[in-house]
């Protein structure tokens, strides 16, 4: 046989367990490295979702609010509505009788003369 080649064989079955040992101590070594880079993102996660969850119960509160808000003021301004319809059925009475339609006239003329007044004077 040849001798080199007997060497060789000899080196690497003189090797080859030790070999082996450091592939698996830094196999081991490594999937602890894993595991603990693994439980810093687990918690990292944990801490964001936490964060998402407060921050989407803040949001919902504040659309309850604002909801609340819109309903009264849909209602402030139903009523609203209501009475500016009435004041417009008594502008349309004023306006189709001849003798307020004078008065409104009237009415309107001193507004008129006391706001040129007004100014005059300022």
């Amino acid at each position: 046989m040849n001798p080199r080649r007997d060497m060789r064989n000899n080196r690497v079955s003189l090797f080859d367990g030790i070999e082996e040992g450091g592939i698996r101590a830094s196999s081991s070594y490594s999937h602890e490295i894993d595991e603990h880079e693994n439980e810093r993102a687990m918690e990292g996660l944990q801490d964001r979702v936490n964060l998402l969850k407060r921050l989407s119960g803040d949001i919902h509160e504040e659309v309850d609010g604002h909801m609340r808000m819109l309903d009264r003021m849909g209602n402030d301004m139903d009523s609203s509505r209501g009475v500016l319809s009435g004041t417009m059925d008594k502008f349309k009475m004023v306006f189709e009788t001849r003798s307020s339609r004078r008065m409104f006239t009237l009415v309107a003329t001193f507004v008129v003369i006391f706001l040129v007044i007004y100014y005059l004077t300022r």
